[in-house]
């Protein structure tokens, strides 16, 4: 039996019940994916998940991923190769890829619905390979001739694809990386240095990987300085091959040169990779100009975001196991005996397990309006740009709650996983019996990968709320304005609570934004910096917040009018609104009075002193 727990009532709710995708769906330039359409879409990629995806989950985990040092190769698990293969050659992926290679325009709220559902089957496999069509969009968009008919000869024979930028001494300061690109009297360029924690660095599942690599030219005028600035990103095949038909040629000089042992994930291959040495590691400046850190973040973007909707998946099945283990599970005996109950009864009806449930529950659903949310800013921005603009409101929404997702969603999910759903299981939950002890070790990477939390709380407050003067935050925020003060007595105490939230999450924003200062007051800055990363929690809990309480809201009107199978549904949606408004929401304020209790001891304080 599977251990995926999907939630496609809740998916298919925050699309067109709070979100009112049906308003976009089946007009341009998503003219193909009409209500129904996406409805079949949605059913076919959770039987997919569920009946294909999930059945190596816990085959992959426990078989190892194996690495010859002679011949600088890794093997996959046979079970876990199967299953990689499979999704590869499914058309799954063919969601992501770009309109003119694919022929279909798909909204990118559906495609994230998608890759919730496989990302909860088995994270391990997907969240490598979904990288495939971001690298194929932008060599499609920024490479040369030639790169763009590589984009091609990806898709044909299916390739895998890798982005490539940490190195050991640099970790997540990218900008000190020291591989070094130096240019060929052929156009091309060698590559030379070492890179680490590279997804699918090397493996057998394709027969060719592409590797595009951050690397700092050298002797070549206006580029290569220090920091970020002076990276180009390069592509890198692991054997070359003819540019018409894809046949393989000559191994180039890029090699695997270890293997990372990990906690979690362990059935992805995470590799030292080495450019150059005995042979030349032979590359490509992608679209022949020096702009590498911006080029590449066009993929990290995605993939941070696909990083939250990992956790946020992870945390849903967790959940629905949980659940399901509570409502089976008889153990011990009710507070107030009744006729009803005279002897032991399951553990959903202590009051604890309740708490604990929704807790899982309330997170869980918040999180995936919080991450489709963002996602309907994307659907408005495609929109914008098939008609030849772009909606600078919703790029910039969109910008502001990519840091949120990618911190408060992995943060959130492993929190709440170890803390609330193994803890449901008793003893049990610690067993290799049941999923919930490997969806806590897979789901940590998510708190590291793409640049850790403390990372993202720097990003979102210096570069999406300082930079903008808090303009998109504060349209954010106006809307939560509306929802506060909408006159709707039903949940007036929950209006209350986030009208609370929403005041104390502006003065976190003025508090830091004056403690940060102009450029004349950096000494002020690390004073700042410490709550950056609480400012981004509480965000993320005041955007779950809100949303959970507008779906309070649509789900309280439907409840008398619903049919008696979606009544429960409904019940326990506007029940989630009020717990998280009363139990989560409740807390914002008391996070800003300790902000403004933060000082300088902690900076000041001698290193010998921790």
């Amino acid at each position: 039996m599977s251990h995926y727990r999907s939630n496609l009532r809740d998916i298919r709710f925050d699309l067109f019940e709070l979100l009112g995708r049906d308003d976009v769906y089946g007009s341009a330039p998503f003219a193909d994916f009409t209500r129904d359409a996406a409805d079949t879409v949605l059913d076919e990629a959770e039987r997919y998940a569920t009946n294909k995806l999930a059945l190596s989950f816990s085959d992959v985990d426990r078989a190892a991923v194996t690495f010859d040092a002679a011949t600088h190769s890794v093997r996959l698990p046979q079970d876990y190769r199967a299953s990689a293969a499979d999704y590869l050659s499914s058309g799954w992926l063919d969601l992501d890829l770009p309109e003119e290679l694919s022929g279909q325009a798909v909204p990118p709220t559906l495609r994230w619905c998608v890759t919730e559902l496989m990302l909860g089957a088995n994270a391990a496999i997907p969240q490598g390979l979904n990288v495939i069509p971001q690298v194929v969009r932008l060599l499609h968009k920024e490479g040369t001739e030639s790169q763009r008919r590589l984009a091609e000869l990806i898709t044909e024979h299916q390739w895998m694809v890798t982005m490539v930028l940490t190195e050991p001494d640099a970790g997540s300061d990218v900008g000190a990386a020291r591989t070094r690109a130096i240019p060929q009297p052929d156009g091309t360029w060698h590559l030379e240095g070492v890179k680490r924690f590279i997804t699918y660095g090397d493996h057998d599942l394709t027969d060719n990987i592409v590797h595009m690599v951050l690397a700092r030219p050298v002797g070549v005028d206006g580029a290569g300085e220090p920091g970020t600035g002076g990276l180009s990103l390069f592509v890198v095949p692991k054997f070359h091959f003819d540019p018409s038909t894809g046949e393989l040629g000559e191994r180039n000089g890029v090699y695997a040169t270890g293997l990372e042992h990990k906690l979690g994930i362990t059935g992805s291959p995470t590799c030292e990779v080495t450019f150059g040495g005995e042979h030349p590691a032979v590359s490509w400046l992608l679209g022949d100009r020096h702009a590498g850190i911006q080029q590449m973040f066009e993929i990290i973007k995605h993939v941070r975001m696909l990083v939250g909707v990992k956790a946020m998946a992870t945390l849903s099945t967790g959940y629905l196991n949980a659940r399901e283990y509570a409502l089976d599970r008889v153990q011990g005996q009710p507070l107030v005996r009744t006729d009803t109950a005279p002897g032991a009864v399951p553990i959903i009806d202590h009051p604890d397990v309740r708490r604990s449930l929704m807790t899982q529950k309330a997170y869980a659903e918040g999180m995936r309006a919080l991450i489709l949310y963002a996602a309907s800013q994307q659907d408005r921005i495609e929109i914008s740009r098939a008609h030849g603009t772009l909606d600078t409101e919703a790029d910039a929404c969109h910008q502001l709650l990519l840091p949120v997702i990618k911190g408060f969603c992995s943060e959130t999910a492993w929190r709440i996983l170890g803390q609330e759903s193994l803890q449901t299981f008793g003893g049990s939950g610690y067993l290799k019996d049941y999923p919930l002890e490997q969806y806590v070790r897979d789901t940590k990477v998510d708190t590291l990968y793409e640049g850790t939390t403390g990372i993202q709380g720097l990003d979102l407050f210096s570069r999406k709320i300082v930079r903008d003067r808090g303009a998109a935050l504060e349209r954010l925020l106006v809307d939560m304005d509306k929802t506060a003060d909408d006159g709707n007595d039903t949940f007036a105490t929950e209006r209350t609570l986030l009208r609370a939230g929403i005041d104390a999450v502006r003065d976190m924003c003025t508090l830091l934004t004056d403690r940060w200062g102009t450029t004349d007051h950096k000494d002020r800055r690390p004073l700042a910096a410490q709550d950056t990363t609480r400012l981004l929690l509480q965000i993320g809990n005041l955007v779950c917040g809100w949303l959970l309480l507008r779906s309070a809201q649509i789900a309280e009107e439907r409840t008398t009018t619903a049919a008696a199978a979606d009544r429960d549904f409904y019940l326990g949606k506007a029940a989630t609104g009020r717990w998280f408004a009363r139990h989560v929401v409740a807390t914002i304020p008391a996070e800003l009075v300790s902000m403004q209790h933060t000082s300088s001891d902690l900076v000041e304080l001698p290193r010998t002193a921790f």
